[in-house]
Formats: C-alpha cells, sequence, structure tokens
C-alpha cells in the first residue's frame, strides 16, 4: 500500500510553527519525518515567500505566520493561508491576526 498525505511538507511546517513559534528546526523536523536539512530549506522557502516571519530572541529564532498571505495555488486563488489554519482548527496568530 502506497504512503500518502493531504498536506505537503511546507504545510506541515507552518503548522508546527503555529503551533509553536519558537520551534526548533530540529523539533520541526522530527514531527514532521523529514531531515533537518529539508526542514530548513521548507522554512527558507515560507520566509523568503512572505508567509513566515522569523525574529531572534536570544539564541533562538521566533516564527510568526502572516494569515493574510494568499494561497498560491490557481485553484485556491482568493484565499488566505489562515484560512487553512481555520479549517484545520488551528488558532490564528502572527502577523496577520
Amino acid at each position: 500500500m502506497r504512503t500518502w498525505h493531504f498536506l505537503t511538507a511546507h504545510s506541515q511546517v507552518l503548522l508546527c510553527i503555529q503551533r509553536d513559534p519558537q520551534a526548533r528546526l530540529r523539533d520541526i523536523a522530527d514531527t514532521v519525518g523529514i531531515t533537518e536539512r529539508a526542514a530548513h530549506r521548507i522554512l527558507s522557502d515560507l520566509v523568503e515567500a512572505g508567509y513566515v516571519t522569523r525574529t531572534r530572541v536570544g539564541r533562538r529564532n521566533r516564527y510568526a505566520i502572516d494569515t493574510t498571505a494568499p494561497m498560491r495555488h490557481a485553484a485556491q486563488r482568493g484565499h488566505e493561508i489562515g484560512e487553512v489554519l481555520d479549517l484545520l482548527g488551528m488558532r490564528r496568530s502572527g502577523a496577520g491576526a
């Protein structure tokens, strides 16, 4: 039987950040089931695209999600990332909340 998931690794990383804005990269990678290198690449994608902001707090990073950022796929045109978080029962916080 093939294993597949409804949400991409990018979505899973976003959800980890939503749950714990101070999560370590290692913890995000473990939760999602990817390597730290992959988690770093995905997080960099999210920051570069403006979905997540990263702020240094002491020796750790703190992340915030811009819940008003638009979905990227044409099929979701007109919808925001915050709607996905709402759909999944995640509490909205971060830059756009």
